[in-house]
């Protein structure tokens, strides 16, 4: 009998449009980008909401259930605002800033296994793609804040930079840490490493310690708030912008708060491996959150450091303690 070619056409066809289909709703929806933006306003809720407990305050208290819904009604009320460009500004750079600054960590993050041990684009090295990443995030604001023109927000990209002078190697040297010990460049392999033998916050505690600390940095968040320090240069690399920008800032933020609590689950809890009859989304969802309240905590405990203090205590004591961690790895690995 021949084969009806017609018919395969269209099942092909068919088939095609449905993985299509289904494509999109990953990267549109679930785990894409609503599921992510949703994301990033829960965590900026439960950042908020447990940093302010720590400071004896109530945090977000009315809009929804326990103002849960506080960081939607922000991002709206910031869209609903005037949006100024200011005269003596880098018009192209200014605008285009706040843009680049929410796709950076909104396309990282689908490299992050979510909804199982492999992530929607998986590819040996995606690792140093994250870490480009962050770099490529730090050189926007230093755009965003250099096209203001404002000497507020000069000094705060200027600062930006230098923080990411400091911390970028010991930040680099603890992701290679599990990269070293599951044999991989990527981060779906160090996941499935970890279901096999140990979460490496157990094995390597020390590059742990130096990577929630660095993230600290790249978030600049408390004790490393400097670049946006409101009590010395207003809102820092942020001054000029409003309306619109600012709301796409801000949602930048978060995602990128998304991606560093994603990125410590990935690369030293374990993962979002499924555990007994508990689904991975949970897992993912349970350790995620953990690692925002962590990074919530020590914000709460620590005041705001001296950019001289920063920078001098990065290289004299994190890029060593890290460096000491490459040694114990090694050590280890040659028992």
């Amino acid at each position: 009998m021949g084969l009806d070619y017609a018919a395969v056409k269209e099942e092909v066809r068919k088939r095609m449009t449905a993985e299509t289909i289904v494509s999109l709703i990953r990267i549109l929806v679930f785990p894409g980008a609503v599921f992510l933006f949703a994301l990033a306003f829960f965590y900026e809720w439960v950042d908020r909401k447990f940093f302010a407990r720590l400071q004896n305050r109530y945090g977000p208290l009315h809009t929804g259930p326990h103002g849960i819904l506080q960081p939607l009604a922000d991002f709206l009320k910031l869209l609903s605002k005037e949006d100024i460009t200011p005269h003596a500004s880098d018009r192209l750079v200014f605008i285009l800033a706040p843009i680049f600054y929410l796709a950076l960590p909104l396309t990282t993050l689908f490299i992050i296994p979510i909804l199982d041990p492999t992530s929607f684009i998986a590819f040996e090295g995606d690792l140093i793609f994250v870490i480009f990443a962050f770099t490529l995030i730090i050189i926007t604001v230093f755009l965003a804040g250099w096209s203001s023109t404002s000497r507020f927000s000069t000094i705060g990209s200027i600062r930006a930079m230098l923080q990411m002078l400091s911390y970028e190697i010991p930040m680099g040297l603890a992701t290679v840490g599990p990269a070293i010990a599951a044999g991989s460049l990527s981060i779906s392999r160090i996941v499935e490493w970890q279901s096999l033998n140990f979460w490496l916050i157990l094995l390597q505690p020390l590059g742990f310690a130096v990577f929630t600390v660095c993230l600290l940095a790249e978030l600049q968040f408390v004790p490393f708030d400097i670049p946006e320090a409101e009590t010395e240069i207003v809102a820092g690399w942020r001054t000029e912008f409003s309306g619109r920008k600012l709301a796409l800032l801000r949602l930048g933020k978060d995602l990128e708060l998304v991606l560093a609590s994603a990125l410590i689950t990935s690369l030293y809890l374990g993962g979002s491996q499924q555990f007994w009859l508990i689904p991975p989304i949970v897992i993912f969802l349970v350790k995620t959150t953990f690692a925002v309240m962590l990074l919530s905590l020590l914000r709460a405990v620590f005041a705001r450091f001296r950019i001289d203090q920063m920078l001098s205590g990065m290289w004299k004591y994190l890029l060593p303690l890290a460096a000491l961690q490459m040694i114990l790895i090694q050590l280890g690995l040659g028992r």
